[in-house]
């Protein structure tokens, strides 16, 4: 059986999505067209009776273009200021278009103590279950307005696979600015292998990941997107990485077609989330 037949079958799907593919690269402003297409393919999914939770990035990108802030400044205070005016603006933006199609979107904000402290973990879960059952659309950032080095997740791609972890979803959707893994750096190194499939996560795939972005408004790159793989398998979910040039992509992949890199689940019932999150940036 090809592994990507089941993925049709999947009923509680995380997408994440990046800064850098829904801001316009010269301006760091908003790229409509793509938000739309986004939001109507997350609708469609929904309308098929799945579940589905967005975690979106761009808070910071969207505050810097509003306050006319220029990306080099990279002062705490100014980032999280920037992150107060972008968060509102891409949830007006978000709350606009899914009512377009007759779906309610709603805004989780995390942080890392979100999930370390026993009680808050346990509201956040709650929070996520009732709104699914609700039927709404949880879209979640980082709460990067009051995030420090201490708290703070660092990418969405470690927070996508936190939440699909956190609310038992069965396939996790990274959509970045490369096709999906690859055997070294395809913008740099021409000869780059494309991998479509990985049955495990042993030491030489995990070795594959770069500490780099291709994007000036990105923060995760193969790496981070390597240790969201691992948390997402081992908490018994799929995972797949493709490129978010054509928003489109998504369908593609839940008809089970040959899009991006599939990372197999492979739950572990030893995988101490918890513990995971706490040695985070340590």
């Amino acid at each position: 059986m090809n592994p990507r037949d089941r993925i049709p079958e999947k009923k509680r799907i995380v997408v994440k999505v990046g800064s850098s593919s829904l801001t316009h690269a010269e301006t760091g402003g908003l790229d409509y067209t793509k938000l739309d297409v986004l939001v109507r393919e997350l609708c469609n999914i929904h309308n098929q009776d799945k579940e589905v939770i967005l975690v979106s990035s761009g808070a910071i990108s969207v505050g810097r273009r509003v306050l006319g802030v220029d990306r080099s400044e990279e002062r705490i205070a100014v980032k999280q200021a920037c992150a107060a005016v972008g968060q509102a603006r891409l949830m007006m933006t978000y709350q606009k278009l899914f009512s377009e199609y007759n779906h309610t979107a709603a805004q989780i904000l995390m942080t890392k103590n979100t999930i370390i402290d026993d009680l808050n973990r346990f509201n956040a879960k709650n929070t996520f279950q009732e709104l699914l059952t609700l039927g709404a659309i949880p879209i979640v950032n980082e709460n990067d307005t009051i995030a420090t080095y201490e708290i703070e997740f660092g990418d969405n791609d470690s927070l996508s696979a936190i939440v699909a972890s956190l609310v038992g979803a069965d396939l996790l959707v990274l959509l970045s600015d490369i096709d999906g893994l690859y055997t070294d750096d395809p913008r740099q190194n021409p000869d780059a292998k494309f991998i479509p499939y990985v049955e495990r996560l042993d030491d030489g795939i995990m070795h594959m990941g770069k500490e780099t972005t291709g994007s000036s408004v990105g923060t995760g790159g193969m790496n981070t997107k390597l240790q969201a793989a691992k948390i997402a398998t081992c908490s018994g979910a799929d995972m797949i990485i493709a490129n978010a040039a054509d928003m489109r992509v998504l369908h593609r992949i839940m008809d089970g077609r040959e899009v991006g890199t599939m990372f197999a689940a492979h739950e572990d019932e030893g995988f101490d989330l918890l513990s995971f999150v706490e040695n985070m940036n340590q």
